[in-house]
Parts: structure tokens; sequence; C-alpha cells
């Protein structure tokens, strides 16, 4: 039983979850756009209907760096693997943040989501220069 266990987790493809992360955010990012131009042109401020499609464009945006990122983990070696890692995890918790809160804002939520906005942009950042100096690091010859 211990060596079944042993095999599967040897044929554990490092990288696959954050691309199928990546192609369902990327789906629901379809759905929201359709969603927004066809059923809550109508409803919304232009205001609101702009600040609705940027959160649907970062969602789908990022959704791709994710596919991107996990790409990357399932043909590079072990050792830039956990780098990459950390890099979807900052871009997931940007993507939480920054188009979650737009989404709540543009149903009147709380207030207070307006300053998550940015923490989701920073979180981006982080996440994309971490992968950008992990790659960079990693191209250079040992």
């Amino acid at each position: 039983m211990e060596e079944n266990n042993k095999t599967s987790t040897s044929n554990n493809k490092p990288g696959l979850g954050w691309v199928s992360l990546g192609a369902g955010l990327a789906g629901l990012s379809v759905l929201l756009g359709a969603f927004g131009a066809h059923s809550l042109k109508a409803q919304l401020t232009e205001k609101k209907l702009a600040t609705f499609h940027t959160a649907t464009d970062y969602l789908g945006y990022h959704a791709l760096g994710l596919i991107a990122i996990g790409i990357l983990m399932l043909v590079l070696d072990e050792e830039i693997r956990s780098k990459l890692k950390r890099s979807a995890r900052w871009i997931s918790v940007g993507i939480l943040l920054f188009p979650g809160s737009l989404y709540i804002l543009t149903f009147d939520g709380p207030r207070f989501f307006g300053p998550i906005t940015p923490l989701g942009g920073l979180c981006f950042m982080i996440g994309w220069f971490t992968l950008a100096y992990s790659l960079f690091k990693n191209s250079r010859v040992k």
C-alpha cells in the first residue's frame, strides 16, 4: 500500500494545478464579461460598468498568467518550481483582492473594499517581479 502512495506521488505533475486554476478563472472572466456586456448594461452606470470591465480584464490577464506559470513549472527543474509557486500565489491573492474588490464595489458593497484594490495591484506586481527575477536568475549559466 505504501509503495502505491509513492508511485502516485512521483506521478504528480507540478504546475498542473496552477494551469487548471488559471483555466477555470479564464473561463470565469469570459462568463463575467458576457454577463456584464449583456445583462448589466441597462442596470449599471457607465462608471460602474467600466469598473466591472476593468475587474474582468484583470481577472482574464492574470488567469492567463497562472496558466503560463503552471506550464513553466511543468517544464523547468525542481529548483525553480518553489519560486514560481510563490509567484503564482502572489498573483492568486492579487486576483482575489483586485478584481474581487472591484466587483464588490461595482455592486455598492462596503466602501472599505476601496483601499483593498491597490493591495491587489501590489500583489500582482510582487508576483510578476518575483517571476521575472526567478527566471532571470535561473537563466544565468552556473
